[in-house]
């Protein structure tokens, strides 16, 4: 994981608190993540500080800050659409933000109980989210773009993997990918980031959706490759059924051949920066043990 840019730490998080939203100063904080980009604290009950410990993960929390209230309100699935933004202060460099706290387990340490329910529950939330994108949606180089356009990142990463991938394997699936027709509708809005460690289960079902840090417009078949990193198989079918039914679109093959190599590509990548990270790396490997079975 990249290092801190800064020091974050709870007694910060209660400075800020104090000196900006005071009415929250009062409710205990304790740490809930420190993850790639922001540390997390709960807040109370209800609440989660999300910091950034990096300057990149502080433009990613204004695109949250700017966008995600529009978008929730018409999502299926309930969203950590912040409540509060809090400003660079007191030494901290970064805006900041308070979000709801919404219970359950990512589903990469929790998996669905029913995957099938589960296909349905994703499929009905991505045709929900991918309506055409407002012209100034947060660009973003390396999702929602032709896969061709990756190229270059993707061959770093399996460089970067050597002996630890099938590389024939991984470059036949790429290739087939990338020379797939791409999406000719309009930019649709993009979770962008949109794997198991970003997918809430409580009580077996899905419950959430976190980290829209990476929001941003494209090619759907970004948002769709989920069905690789996550669904057996199997229920593919009925997560391309409800996500025809919720978006519209038509169903076409090239979409979800794009799908695959978005899988692809986004398992490499995270296999060649998850050295340190158990959970993301499992999720590389079960996603790229899939798409090449």
């Amino acid at each position: 994981m990249p290092a801190d840019e800064v020091d974050v730490s709870p007694e910060l998080v209660w400075r800020l608190l104090a000196a900006q939203q005071p009415d929250l100063a009062h409710l205990p904080i304790e740490v809930m993540a420190n993850g790639w980009d922001n540390l997390m604290c709960r807040l109370g009950a209800e609440l989660i500080v999300r910091l950034p410990r990096r300057a990149v993960a502080a433009e990613l929390i204004t695109h949250e800050q700017r966008w995600l209230p529009a978008l929730a309100p018409r999502l299926p699935l309930p969203v950590p659409a912040p409540v509060r933004a809090g400003r660079a202060a007191l030494g901290y460099p970064w805006p900041w933000s308070v979000v709801p706290f919404l219970p359950g387990q990512v589903a990469a340490q929790d998996p669905p109980a029913d995957p099938r329910d589960a296909a349905v529950s994703l499929g009905r939330f991505l045709g929900a989210l991918h309506a055409p994108a407002a012209a100034d949606a947060p660009a973003n180089p390396n999702r929602g773009i032709p896969l061709a356009d990756r190229k270059a990142t993707d061959m770093q990463n399996v460089r970067a993997l050597g002996g630890l991938i099938d590389r024939r394997a991984v470059l036949r699936v790429s290739e087939a990918a990338a020379a797939t027709p791409g999406w000719h509708g309009p930019p649709v809005w993009l979770h962008g980031d949109f794997h198991p460690a970003n997918i809430l289960v409580h009580r077996g079902r899905i419950s959430g959706v976190i980290d829209f840090g990476d929001v941003t417009s494209g090619d759907p078949a970004t948002d769709l490759s989920v069905a690789w990193m996550l669904l057996p198989a199997k229920y593919h079918v009925a997560f391309r059924a409800a996500y025809r039914a919720a978006s519209g679109y038509p169903d076409s093959d090239d979409t979800w051949v794009r799908a695959r190599g978005w899988a692809l590509a986004l398992s490499l990548a995270i296999l060649a920066h998850s050295a340190d990270n158990p959970l993301m790396a499992e999720i590389g490997h079960r996603t790229i043990g899939v798409v090449l079975a």
